[in-house]
């Protein structure tokens, strides 16, 4: 279901390794990896997706608006987030060289198909 939109994004993208659609509770609901022997999208989604709750509840406690999207830039890692509703979000997973705007471009362009689907 939402595999096909994943997998789009993923294999559109310079350094692209996988990409997921998650709750902020840590429960996946579809995932596609391309190189499952670089990352663990599953686990790194996981552990990621307890900060990216935080950063949610500190937008709104700022009074911020809504969180959009939110990156994390690590040395063998960058993940992409975006937000899909107050609850669920999608995560690609891109190798450091990875093309990070372009990234961004495709995940803009999937969301109202992904959250269509939820």
């Amino acid at each position: 279901m939402f595999a096909e939109t994943l997998k789009k994004v993923v294999d559109n993208v310079d350094g692209g390794l996988g990409a997921i659609i998650m709750g902020l509770d840590g429960i996946a609901v579809d995932s596609y990896t391309r190189h499952a022997d670089r990352v663990d999208i599953m686990t790194v989604a996981m552990e990621f997706s307890f900060i990216l709750g935080q950063a949610v509840k500190a937008s709104e406690t700022l009074k911020l608006g809504g969180v959009d999207e939110f990156s994390i830039r690590a040395e063998r890692l960058v993940l992409v987030t975006r937000m899909l509703s107050p609850q669920y979000f999608v995560a690609v997973a891109l190798a450091p060289e990875g093309n990070f705007g372009k990234c961004r471009y495709l995940m803009r362009l999937a969301v109202p198909q992904l959250t269509a689907q939820l």
